[in-house]
């Protein structure tokens, strides 16, 4: 409570105890003290403004705690008028904003984040199009030209791949996250599987001639998991340092026991990521680089995805790097199978093939007449024999 000219002499025990003041050094004008120094002059303004014109002081600003830290405080300060109109006292609080203030800012992050997600989105999937569009143009002209229809439709799969690429790491994640992914559960050889993911970014890593390191410290470490999955996980971090190092870069990939868990790094001697990214790497719709000329190409989604995955195997997943530079290291730990128990859940899980009959009956369901057309004359080719349906109920009358 203040007098009608702003000299403050009465605050509640509560702010006594935020404070550590006492009642000597905040009367009158003392609670300047306990003011961060960039909002002082500005909180005074305000508040000598309103004693002169009597309107409500209400303003949102930090105030020092007995720690000596800052917290943020919504204030409302009114007159209490008598019966003539006069002010007679002030009477104002001070209320802890704080978390309201770091979710509003933090709100405003991720919204910002997906704004330039979706941007970059447009602009990845904008991308392939044009060469599609191109290429099908030049289909219609040069139909007998067999060497240029080839090579055109190369060029259509590649960009097509491409975009295939991109759209089911958006719907990877949106499964993941919502919880309906279904993982086909078996127990295999990691050391067998970290070979799968590493066949998928061989070429990438032969083309940029990196020097690469694969060390399993023991023959058959036993997880329990999905197996594509898991490819998928290591496949996704390989490419990421593959994609991120510069040519003629090292890539290391280890895998040892620690304990009850598998423990895999990848490791490279790259760019490395900046001290105020290494806590967003495995957030969704986080990029280092969002320009639209940047070198890199992709949606950033693979390593939120790596994390989801992994927490669903009962896994953890941690990067490090000691800056700009100075490359980065990748650690992924999966619960061990003792191989002791590997009989009870069955086997090792092994490949398996199956023989296809020579020709077979397909049915190819698509409401998108199109995509269905194009589907029949390509399962077709194979030598089969296809019937094209455009809805349920169609399908099942076939």
């Amino acid at each position: 409570m203040a007098n009608p000219d702003g000299w403050i002499h009465w605050y509640n025990d509560r702010w006594y105890e935020f404070t550590g003041t006492t009642a000597e050094r905040m009367e009158g004008w003392g609670w300047r003290d306990v003011h961060h120094p960039d909002a002082l002059a500005f909180v005074e303004g305000k508040w000598v403004a309103s004693i002169k014109s009597g309107e409500p002081f209400e303003l949102t600003f930090p105030l020092k705690g007995a720690d000596g830290n800052y917290r943020t405080f919504y204030t409302r300060v009114v007159p209490l008028h008598d019966s003539a109109g006069h002010i007679v006292q002030w009477f104002g609080t001070n209320t802890d904003v704080t978390e309201i203030e770091n979710a509003r800012e933090e709100l405003g992050l991720a919204n910002k984040r997906k704004d330039e997600f979706l941007a970059m989105l447009a602009h990845e999937l904008r991308n392939p199009l044009a060469p599609i569009s191109t290429a099908a143009g030049l289909l219609k002209i040069f139909p007998q030209d067999q060497a240029r229809v080839r090579n055109t439709s190369e060029i259509i799969a590649r960009q097509v791949n491409h975009m295939s690429k991109l759209l089911d790491d958006l719907l990877d994640v949106s499964r993941v996250t919502r919880g309906v992914v279904t993982l086909q559960m078996s127990i295999f050889d990691i050391g067998r599987l970290l070979r799968d993911a590493v066949e998928q970014t061989h070429s990438i890593i032969e083309s940029k001639n990196h020097s690469f390191e694969f060390h399993v410290s023991e023959e058959h470490l036993l997880v329990r998991g999905d197996r594509t999955r898991l490819v998928q996980v290591f496949s996704n971090v390989l490419n990421n340092a593959a994609k991120f190092t510069q040519p003629n870069g090292s890539i290391r990939l280890h895998a040892q026991v620690e304990g009850e868990q598998v423990v895999v790094s990848v490791e490279d001697d790259g760019p490395g990521i900046e001290a105020s990214l290494l806590p967003h790497v495995f957030d969704l719709f986080t990029q280092a680089d969002r320009t639209p000329g940047r070198r890199q190409g992709g949606l950033g989604l693979g390593l939120a995805l790596v994390k989801n995955l992994v927490q669903l195997h009962d896994g953890t997943v941690s990067v490090a790097s000691e800056g700009p530079g100075k490359g980065t290291r990748f650690t992924i730990s999966l619960p061990l199978v003792s191989k002791g128990n590997v009989h009870v859940n069955g086997t090792i899980a092994s490949e398996r093939t199956e023989k296809v009959a020579d020709v077979v009956d397909v049915v190819v369901v698509d409401d998108n007449k199109d995509a269905a057309e194009v589907l029949m004359y390509l399962v077709e080719s194979a030598g089969h024999r296809v019937s094209v349906a455009h809805s349920a109920r169609e399908a099942l009358e076939v």
